[in-house]
């Protein structure tokens, strides 16, 4: 009886620091969201989703080009930066033992690490001074080139976590090796990959200095992916920094939209793996 009941009090001890832990975590978390929320909350109306930034000293205004921009570089970099991510990953959990492997598994731990603001020079340098000018296209390629590595490093642990088990049957029924990898194996981690992709996406829809290097900014609407265009991001940091009491308003209201996106993205995308994971 001693030792069951030093074992109910251990479990007890241990899941209330669980319980702690959790909600200390949390704090950090609802501070911000209440602090950007009752900030920003007082800028947000229909102008500021339809209209194009005022001229300086004119009140009023919004940065409906800088949320289509987001969108746009965003969209670019996903298409750029998931597809590649996902198949090295896939490659280092299938091949990762080899020099190659090796090799890759290095320079996406390297990449993770690089700044941000140092992916902005190099992209810099290879794609504005080749082309001479700012473009989506740029900024779509330093930010895939910052979610690389997240995507690539969630994609191999998750899929190592799948158990060998599953493989083992599918290739005992005779299903090909790259078969077996992509439909069982992949489809098995989807849900986990799809939650490390996300986290790569609200990464870099919150960066702001390579795109200052390479999408730089526009007050008005881009019509093409080869000129400069703006953004949440840069459009906070120039609101931020200026001497006016109204931009700051709208920078507020513009971290509070940023936000509420990355939240959208993240939470659709569990409920939609999760809907995959019963419809199975």
């Amino acid at each position: 009886m001693e030792k069951y009941a030093r074992r109910k009090l251990l479990d007890r001890v241990v899941r209330g620091a669980c319980v702690l832990a959790t909600v200390v975590a949390l704090v950090p978390l609802g501070s911000v969201l209440y602090y950007v929320f009752v900030r920003g909350i007082g800028g947000i109306d229909l102008a500021f989703f339809t209209e194009l930034p005022k001229p300086v000293g004119e009140e009023g205004g919004g940065m409906a080009n800088a949320i289509v921009g987001t969108i746009k570089l965003v969209g670019l970099a996903c298409l750029m930066g998931i597809p590649p991510g996902v198949l090295a990953g896939v490659y280092l959990a299938e091949f990762g033992n080899s020099r190659l492997g090796r090799i890759v598994r290095f320079s996406a731990d390297v990449m993770s690490g690089v700044p941000s603001i140092t992916v902005g020079l190099f992209v810099y340098a290879l794609v504005v001074m080749t082309t001479k000018q700012f473009s989506a296209w740029a900024g779509g390629i330093a930010l895939a080139i910052l979610m690389l590595p997240t995507v690539t490093r969630s994609t191999e642990e998750l899929l190592k976590l799948v158990p060998e088990s599953l493989r083992e049957a599918a290739l005992g029924l005779g299903v090909p090796k790259w078969r077996a990898t992509l439909r069982v194996m992949l489809r098995t981690a989807a849900p986990g990959i799809a939650v490390g992709i996300m986290l790569a996406v609200a990464r870099v829809a919150g960066e702001t200095a390579p795109l200052l290097f390479t999408a730089f900014n526009n007050r008005f609407w881009s019509s093409s992916l080869n000129e400069p265009t703006a953004s949440l991001p840069v459009n906070i940091y120039t609101y931020a920094v200026s001497p006016y009491e109204d931009w700051h308003d709208q920078a507020w209201a513009a971290a509070l939209v940023l936000l509420v996106m990355v939240l959208v993205l993240n939470i659709s995308a569990r409920l939609l793996v999760r809907h995959r994971v019963k419809a199975r």
